[in-house]
């Protein structure tokens, strides 16, 4: 059903390329709309978005081009977000933590041990869309379409990690301006995490910098950390959740009739990119489970996770977000 879905969710993508207005516009009369993303071209992100660059063609007879920036040539989604702020780029596809930039009681979606499927964060993100939605617009913001990164799964270089316990002296991978993995280790306590930016991973793991990496299946392969890794936990942690944004002032600037096909095109690519990265990501998951020895927790090892994450939970509602938030999406994760 899954796979069924995906290819007719690029399927309405792709019919998008063709349908052109008689009049086509001159190319060097093209506006452009320049969008960041770490992704790489090659990825099935960039896949996705090299459709949905040609829709946007093709749809405005050349009048509206979309230019992607891969591999984090924008830089951060930290700087990301300042550039589009001050102009200099119109949209990025981001993760929870441009999205924190943004408006930051969204990523409360990936507070850990709060979703472990799929169907749970659904329910949640589309009673609440309404409301982030609100906050994202007052920041001068619109999101195109929500998009997902995968299901965040532990993996280890020459150890199991089984217990929190685990994971004190060792050298967890933390994403620079991540808002909720701080908390994580405080809770634990005894543990040091290693701040870096996604292009400084590798490299981390090629010296042995960092030895632990909570990440999508996906991530870990498309980014190349896997191959540096041995061990990878069955249990699902939660879940990475993103969006495709755009600056509302430069979306606003554009006739009717372009910003049309801008937000129309753009809700068909993010559905063909969340059904398709989904899928992604269960298929990398099997993949590296032939690759690294599989970490399957037995219940009591489970049920210590799960202390740890309801305190983690506990301590984010205390500032970092709404402690209605937080009490509003654990419902509606039972």
């Amino acid at each position: 059903m899954m796979r069924r879905a995906i290819v007719v969710l690029l399927g309405a993508l792709t019919l998008l390329v063709g349908i052109a207005p008689e009049a086509r516009a001159d190319d060097a009369k093209a506006d452009k709309l320049k969008i960041g993303t770490l992704a790489p071209k090659s990825s099935p992100w960039g896949k996705v978005f090299s459709l949905w660059e040609k829709a946007v063609s093709e749809k405005s007879g050349g009048k509206l081009e979309l230019q992607f920036f891969y591999n984090g040539q924008q830089g951060d989604e930290g700087a990301m977000i300042s550039k589009m702020k001050a102009g200099q780029l119109d949209g990025a596809a981001v993760t929870a933590v441009g999205l924190s930039k943004v408006h930051k009681d969204i990523v409360a979606l990936q507070m850990p041990g709060l979703f472990t499927t799929w169907a749970k964060l659904d329910a949640a993100r589309d009673a609440l869309k309404g409301d982030f939605e609100k906050g994202v617009a007052k920041e001068g913001f619109q999101i195109l379409g929500w998009g997902d990164v995968g299901l965040y799964r532990t993996m280890t270089k020459g150890f199991a990690l089984r217990t929190p316990e685990n994971m004190k002296g060792r050298k967890p991978y933390m994403w620079r301006d991540d808002l909720i993995q701080p908390t994580f280790y405080q809770a634990i306590g005894g543990v040091t995490p290693v701040p870096l930016n996604i292009p400084e991973v590798l490299p981390g793991l090629n010296t042995g910098s960092i030895d632990v990496l909570i990440t999508p299946s996906l991530a870990a392969e498309q980014f190349q950390w896997a191959s540096r890794l041995d061990h990878i936990g069955a249990n699902v942690g939660g879940t990475a959740i993103g969006a495709v944004i755009m600056g509302s002032k430069r979306l606003d600037a554009l006739p009717a009739d372009l910003r049309t096909i801008v937000n129309d095109t753009g809700a068909v690519a993010a559905k063909a990119l969340t059904a398709r990265i989904r899928n992604e990501d269960d298929a990398a998951y099997n993949r590296l489970k032939t690759k690294m020895t599989v970490v399957d927790l037995s219940a009591d090892e489970t049920a210590k996770w799960t202390t740890l994450f309801t305190q983690v939970r506990q301590r984010l509602a205390q500032g970092t977000f709404p402690a209605d938030l937080v009490n509003k999406l654990e419902g509606f994760a039972k």
